[in-house]
């Protein structure tokens, strides 16, 4: 199966979406971007292959016939299953890795012991962190490793009296290491019959579908790649495309009626006006920092001791949202700490900070050329209610009411522009 792939290197994340032939979009894969960006595109890459070969097997399902809820039950399990087994693979490169900076470092060799019991802990709750209806964080493996590792490391110095800065120590270093280890080959295979040996109660016609899903070639005939980081991408000069084009297109392809698409990025925020074509005509983009961007509100987070998924839903608790005077990423933390020591409310405070980071958009959308209908937000923070709902209010009071479409998939929006560009000119050359 020829398919064609956009990679989009973003200054947090790394995304590929993956295309049939026919447009379609087979699968889409996520990683967190790290100092290799090859190793972060491989890594995006293999996701988005694995949830297209997940496809596949839910095609086969549904062709074999039978009843949808033991089928759609049964595919759940796999890849819950199959998620488990991943991170398995990946803690034992953990672990292997991190034994051996603990081994060859002459003043860490007495963590040696507790950093082997950590890893044997993390092994065993696997199960639990897996199990249907586990609620976890995150499924990166640095972010869901690490949570479990700093608990037990914990409980370790409070056991074991070793000491909870330097096995901290030993997991920064070891996580460096793990996270620039090329995808496995092969991965799918292994991890899916794993996982389906421990399924007990499934369709029969799984198996089929599953090996179906493992022996189908898919074969990349073209890619092109996007992002922040996209003048590093290891690809070809001809396999670059700006950005703003991909999530223009992409937004476009999405909710064909779209004439303005703002992006709200990790590092950047970028308001795009496009044609009827998905045509870019004019845009507007932050060129100074990240002010008001996805590394602002991760930075709030860690300040508040909170997951990043949890500020949006905290501040939409807010009655009184607080005004605030700066985005700057580095006042915030200075301008936080002073605001709750006045008694404000955290969630009046988080209130204050989204709408002053939507504020700097309108800004940019106005010198755009304003709001047209309709209007598409896409990049992670759209999946953020409290940025959301000011959005809403701040576009309604300004160029009245108008239809604001937001896709679940929103963070792979410029992603998706490059794979359809790599479709462009596949067909182009054929």
């Amino acid at each position: 199966m020829r398919v064609h792939v956009g990679i989009d290197l973003g200054s947090t994340t790394t995304k590929a979406v993956v295309l049939g032939e026919d447009g379609t979009v087979l699968g889409r894969g996520i990683t967190n971007s790290r100092s290799n960006y090859k190793v972060a595109c491989d890594v995006a890459l293999a996701e988005g292959l694995i949830h297209a070969r997940f496809g596949l097997v839910a095609r086969a399902l549904a062709d074999a016939g039978g009843t949808e809820e033991p089928r759609a039950e049964a595919l759940a399990a796999l890849e819950r299953l199959f998620r488990k087994h991943q991170y398995l693979g990946h803690l034992a490169v953990f672990e292997r890795i991190g034994t051996r900076i603990v081994g060859s470092d002459l003043l860490a060799r007495d963590l040696a012991g507790p950093f082997t019991a950590i890893v044997a802990a993390m092994s065993a709750e696997a199960a639990d962190l897996f199990a249907p209806g586990a609620a976890r964080k995150s499924d990166f493996f640095r972010d869901l490793a690490g949570a479990r590792y700093v608990q037990h490391a914990e409980e370790a110095s409070r056991a074991r009296g070793a000491a909870f800065d330097r096995l901290l120590g030993i997991f920064d270093k070891t996580i460096l290491e793990v996270e620039n280890v090329p995808a496995e080959d092969g991965a799918f295979a292994s991890h899916a019959r794993a996982a389906r040996r421990e399924l007990t109660d499934a369709p029969a016609s799984l198996d089929a579908a599953l090996e179906n899903a493992v022996d189908v070639p898919l074969e990349i005939a073209g890619s092109v790649g996007t992002g922040y980081g996209r003048q590093t991408l290891p690809f070809p000069k001809e396999q670059i495309r700006s950005e703003i084009l991909c999530h223009g297109l992409g937004a476009h392809a999405m909710f064909p009626a779209t004439r303005t698409v703002l992006d709200i990025g990790g590092q950047d925020t970028k308001a795009i006006q496009i044609d009827g074509d998905g045509i870019v005509t004019s845009f507007q983009m932050n060129d100074r920092c990240a002010a008001g961007c996805g590394r602002y509100l991760g930075y709030i987070a860690d300040e508040m001791n909170l997951g990043l998924h949890e500020l949006g839903p905290m501040a939409c608790g807010s009655t009184r949202p607080v005004r605030i005077n700066s985005t700057c990423t580095v006042f915030a933390g200075a301008e936080l700490r002073e605001r709750l020591s006045l008694g404000e409310k955290r969630e009046d405070i988080l209130a204050g900070l989204h709408r002053a980071i939507i504020l700097r958009a309108m800004s940019l959308l106005a010198r755009s050329g304003g709001v047209a209908s309709e209007f598409t937000f896409t990049g992670g923070v759209a999946k953020n209610p409290a940025a959301v709902g000011a959005l809403a209010g701040l576009v309604r009071e300004n160029y009245g009411a108008m239809t604001m479409n937001i896709s679940p998939d929103s963070i792979y929006t410029g992603a998706y522009g490059a794979a359809l560009f790599a479709r462009r000119d596949g067909r182009a050359s054929a």
